[in-house]
């Protein structure tokens, strides 16, 4: 069994309406013994949809610490962020991370050309074949220019967002990135960065987690061992999502570990 979900949000997200208290609950009904709360912070959001992925951090750490103290018989809790990650945000990002008592960082690509891929605008004046280039593109420039993380985070988020108006055009294929992708993960290990394995792409009705198995197979076989496990839940009913269908997987990429973040650094569990 895996015994954490190290990617969850909260109310503190802009994308989140579930307090702290109702995901921390519903961890404890299913049997886990530590959690990581990373709610998004997002410097230098476009302004769209209602959305900033802004919080109060100094609120957010401490409402973290009541509850450590309120649950600790039942549930570890810790302390973890989701950071956007952009190369003109490293010195906020520097302030940030060395500011606060971090458990685990994630670091996530969510802006592209000044725009969220999740928006139809982002694709208005691009090819299929060219947002995502510039996609994975943004996660090597990120790894060369900001060092404040531990994991990259989803880093095929960007195929959620294919507009469906190309399906009969465009067929999406790990192998025709495979070079790039190649680049992104030597990128990734040479930082001394990991990947998390997020269980929402199953969420998202793909046949595999983010990134897709043939990503994590590659990421193995080039040396990369650091993995952390999340569900990417914004609402209690999706923590530890499919998480049954991941051990195995795992293991027969040839991976034996997880990892857990505690204080900047990881704990290993077995699969």
């Amino acid at each position: 069994m895996i015994i954490a979900d190290c990617h969850l949000h909260s109310d503190f997200s802009s994308d989140s309406e579930a307090p702290m208290e109702q995901m921390i609950e519903k961890a404890i009904a299913l049997g886990l013994k530590k959690i990581c709360l990373t709610d998004h912070i997002d410097y230098d959001y476009p302004p769209r949809g209602g959305y900033d992925f802004m919080f109060d951090i100094d609120e957010y750490i401490n409402k973290l610490n009541e509850l450590k103290k309120r649950y600790q018989n039942q549930i570890m809790i810790l302390t973890g962020i989701e950071l956007g990650l952009q190369p003109h945000l490293n010195d906020q990002i520097n302030s940030l991370v060395n500011a606060y008592p971090f458990d685990f960082i994630i670091g996530s690509s969510h802006i592209v050309d000044h725009l969220d891929p999740y928006f139809p605008e982002y694709w208005m004046d691009k090819s299929p074949e060219e947002g995502i280039r510039k996609y994975y593109q943004t996660i090597i420039d990120n790894c060369k220019a900001i060092d404040g993380f531990h994991v990259y985070g989803h880093i095929d988020y960007i195929i959620r967002y294919i507009p469906k108006k190309y399906e009969a055009s465009f067929q999406y294929s790990y192998y025709d990135f495979k070079e790039q992708l190649d680049h992104v993960l030597k990128t990734i290990i040479d930082s001394g960065k990991g990947i998390e394995v997020n269980t929402s792409g199953y969420k998202y009705g793909f046949s595999h987690p983010h990134p897709e198995t043939k990503i994590l197979k590659r990421y193995r076989e080039l040396g990369g061992e650091l993995i952390t496990i999340g569900s990417d839940a914004h609402k209690p009913e999706h923590l530890c999502y499919d998480f049954e269908l991941v051990p195995e997987l795992l293991k027969e990429l040839g991976f034996r570990y997880y990892a857990i973040f505690h204080q900047g650094k990881p704990i290993y569990e077995k699969l």
